[in-house]
């Protein structure tokens, strides 16, 4: 047992006696730092996306403001008959009803529609990511650089590492355009029956 903690011993004693010369032997590294979000957003496919985005938000926000008007006027109908004695009893209680599942359906519509609107932008986010990532690769190796660094990963940085707009000046020649419709999500597994 001694033998095997003076064998132990010796080992680590020769590692940190060689470390200095390990040390001297690694060249410093050297960092490209990529603005990722400028990468998205100022790319020819991230604009273009951007725009097409941006329509079916416009068309969102249309769609709510049709659907807080139908229902609008359905409460004031409600109200209105209401206040008149004309919408009493079980026909009050029935368009209560129908009113409230109108709204809960309204609320899903939009639900579902802010839903994909958040997929489409996260579909975009990475498709440029996948299409950069080898360009920022190929910027590595013609800068003998060993480390890519995300912006926002640093407090400050002098600007001749930063090589974003050459990412997208790039990014813009071999992705030009990427989809906005992202791929249908699969379907929920169904529960296994009870046995």
């Amino acid at each position: 047992m001694k033998t095997f903690f003076k064998t132990v011993t010796a080992a680590v004693l020769l590692a940190a006696a060689s470390a200095p010369v390990l040390a001297q032997q690694l060249s410093p590294a050297v960092i490209v730092i990529v603005d990722m979000d400028r990468v998205v957003n100022e790319s020819a496919a991230g604009k273009t996306a951007g725009t097409e985005i941006q329509t079916k938000i416009t068309n969102l926000q249309s769609r709510a403001a049709t659907l807080q008007t139908q229902l609008k006027t359905d409460a004031d109908s409600i109200q209105a008959g209401q206040a008149n004695k004309t919408l009493v009893g079980p026909a009050l209680e029935q368009r209560a009803q129908a009113f409230g599942q109108k709204q809960q359906q309204a609320q899903q519509e939009i639900a579902r529609l802010e839903q994909d609107i958040a997929r489409s932008r996260q579909y975009v986010i990475q498709q440029i990511s996948t299409a950069a990532s080898p360009i920022i690769t190929q910027v590595m190796r013609e800068r003998n650089a060993s480390i890519a660094l995300q912006k926002e990963a640093t407090l400050q940085h002098s600007a001749s590492l930063e090589v974003t707009n050459d990412v997208i000046t790039r990014l813009n020649t071999s992705t030009p355009r990427v989809s906005t419709t992202p791929p249908a999500q699969p379907a929920p597994a169904a529960a296994a029956p009870r046995q």
